[in-house]
């Protein structure tokens, strides 16, 4: 395994190639990051599943570097679909649509859809764009950590969670820490009107200002569609997560700057805005994790914006308790 710290054009270049042969690369994205490979390559893309301990019937989602690229993936593609992803491309933003035939059923999960984003990172867009010049169709790049734990917002965070795991021939490709914290929104496009599958940086009053179709808030039932991060419990640190109860001394806190610390807590994180809060939430149950502290206590931020998504993340984390 090649840890990349320095990536120049020769590096993602030889990150592209490697991509090529089947390998894999974690690359990061404005959200997390990610553990990619070729998506139309089947051998290659089972090896995420395993690294990951990720179950053969959760979709995958492709990453492409432009929305010139997308009638290769989707089709049937509905009109506020497009205006979606001119708004929102590149951006933290999913959106699910009927497949083509490009896209099997390992990237899928069986289903007839499949996911697509183009990420806004430096890195994550040459790297597309490099692999895409060798010939390649999309890179599949679930969160590069192991299955339902907490996602990566840092190469260093990569090495941890999979390190063990990759072979000589991957690569890490190390883009500093991710700007967003938390994971892409997800939109799902094959209805007559769109549903909101996980909230992320992109909220509904942003798309509300784009479509002038109703916008619906959804999730899913009775297993008619599988997308990314929606089971109950997910983004778990080994640390047990608390939303409400009695803290105890020598407990984890975590809250908006303005709250104050409880006797004996242990401050991990004290973001001065909504937006800090994302960004450094997976930071700070990590660290948790690596004080070896058994209970954290969040209280939730409040509002609109990208809060409905950290509150999102936080219930996940916290089901197991």
């Amino acid at each position: 395994m090649s840890i990349i710290s320095n990536c120049t054009a020769s590096t993602i270049k030889d990150a592209a190639t490697a991509l090529k042969k089947g390998h894999l690369v974690a690359f990061p994205t404005e959200t997390v990051y990610g553990l990619g490979a070729d998506a139309t390559n089947k051998d290659a893309v089972i090896r995420i599943y395993e690294v990951k301990g990720r179950p053969s019937d959760h979709p995958l989602i492709v990453h492409i570097s432009s929305i010139d690229h997308l009638n290769k993936w989707a089709r049937n593609i509905p009109e506020y679909a497009i205006k979606l992803a001119r708004a929102f491309w590149p951006g933290p933003m999913t959106l699910i649509l009927p497949r083509t035939e490009i896209a099997q059923d390992f990237i899928t999960g069986d289903q007839e859809n499949v996911g697509i984003r183009v990420p806004e990172h430096t890195v994550a867009l040459a790297l597309l764009k490099e692999f895409e010049a060798q010939g390649g169709l999309g890179i599949a790049a679930p969160s590069a950590n192991r299955f339902g734990k907490v996602s990566p917002t840092s190469a260093d965070d990569v090495i941890t969670e999979i390190g063990d795991q990759l072979l000589g021939v991957d690569r890490v490709l190390d883009g500093g820490t991710s700007q967003v914290g938390i994971e892409s929104t997800i939109i799902d496009c094959t209805k007559e009107n769109p549903i909101i599958l996980r909230p992320g940086a992109i909220t509904a009053e942003m798309i509300k200002r784009v479509l002038t179709i109703e916008l619906k808030r959804g999730s899913i039932s009775g297993g008619d569609l599988k997308a990314p991060g929606l089971l109950e419990s997910h983004y778990a640190p080994n640390a047990k997560v608390f939303l409400s109860g009695s803290l105890q001394p020598g407990d984890g806190f975590i809250a908006i700057k303005s709250e104050v610390t409880p006797a004996g807590a242990i401050r991990l994180a004290s973001p001065k805005d909504n937006i800090e809060f994302a960004q450094i939430l997976y930071k700070a149950l990590r660290l948790a994790d690596s004080k070896k502290i058994k209970s954290v206590f969040v209280i939730a931020p409040h509002g609109e914006d990208i809060a409905i998504a950290i509150r999102d993340r936080l219930q996940k984390c916290a089901t197991k308790n």
